[in-house]
């Protein structure tokens, strides 16, 4: 197989074909990742040992300019054959079980049982009780999170802007899962120094509760600073969850590791994405 990467950049699908050959499990060695620039975040949350998660960084990949360089969105304007060859790079430094369930996302409150198709369906969260199945979203400055039960029996993967999350996308998901007994990761997302909203945004939260007001903090006389972050906890702890992790990023500030839409508007996309065994 031809990735049109660099050695260096192979070296994890080398690792995993020799333990292949071998027929032993393949693990990958601390240290042997930090020595390769480790081209995605693990989550750090006490999740069953039959959970696997993690978001791509940006690094790692093919796309040039500002897709640079690990994009798997198509919907961006990246070169086609560049996210093609992105996505197959992040299931093989991930050793993925099957190809991720993509979605097209609008910004809904909309989340479906992950099933795979040959046309990415329109939700912004998906889930799943199937081992196997690897639930994805992507973000660039909106919230991903990442959803387990403690039993791990299930899995969840949402994309929460501030429409999505103010319009139930987490409710409608929460609502859909089986089991209660929930964690969540707070992936990578926009800052709470760098999200500056109107008026009308801290009005719609808090018509719908005045629990949000944490969430603002003004900064002139008609814009505030979001910390969406503390949403998705105030909007989490609606729901009775209480285990939740993350939460500590800024898109818009760490530019060598993450894209973000905001600082840059022609931009890649993260991949966050959630599988059990």
């Amino acid at each position: 197989m031809n990735l049109n990467v660099s050695p260096n950049k192979l070296i994890p699908f080398m690792v995993r074909q020799a333990h292949h050959e071998r027929n032993q499990p393949f693990t990958v060695r601390p240290e042997l990742v930090e020595g390769l620039n480790k081209h995605w975040l693990q989550p750090d949350w006490p999740a069953p040992a039959n959970i696997h998660a993690a978001t791509t960084l940006r690094t790692g990949g093919v796309s040039q300019s500002n897709y640079a360089s690990l994009n798997p969105a198509t919907h961006v304007g990246d070169n086609p054959d560049s996210v093609s060859q992105n996505r197959q790079i992040i299931k093989t430094l991930l050793n993925l079980p099957s190809e991720p369930v993509w979605l097209n996302q609008t910004h809904s409150n909309c989340a479906i049982k992950a099933i795979a198709t040959d046309t990415p369906p329109q939700a912004d969260a998906g889930y799943t009780d199937q081992p196997g199945v690897v639930c994805a979203i992507m973000t660039a400055d909106c919230l991903p999170l990442l959803v387990c039960s403690s039993d791990g029996t299930e899995i969840a993967a949402i994309h929460a802007g501030w429409r999505g999350l103010l319009d139930g996308v987490i409710d409608s998901t929460i609502t859909a899962m089986q089991n209660k007994d929930l964690m969540v990761w707070l992936g990578p997302a926009i800052g709470p120094e760098r999200f500056e909203v109107g008026d009308e945004v801290r009005a719609a939260y808090m018509a719908k509760s005045a629990e949000y007001a944490s969430a603002f903090k003004q900064n002139s006389k008609d814009k505030w600073l979001a910390d969406i972050y503390q949403l998705g906890r105030i909007n989490l702890a609606s729901l009775g969850i209480s285990k939740v992790y993350g939460g500590n990023f800024c898109t818009v500030t760490d530019q060598e590791r993450f894209y973000s839409y905001r600082r840059d508007k022609i931009t890649g996309r993260m991949a966050t994405l959630i599988w059990r065994d």
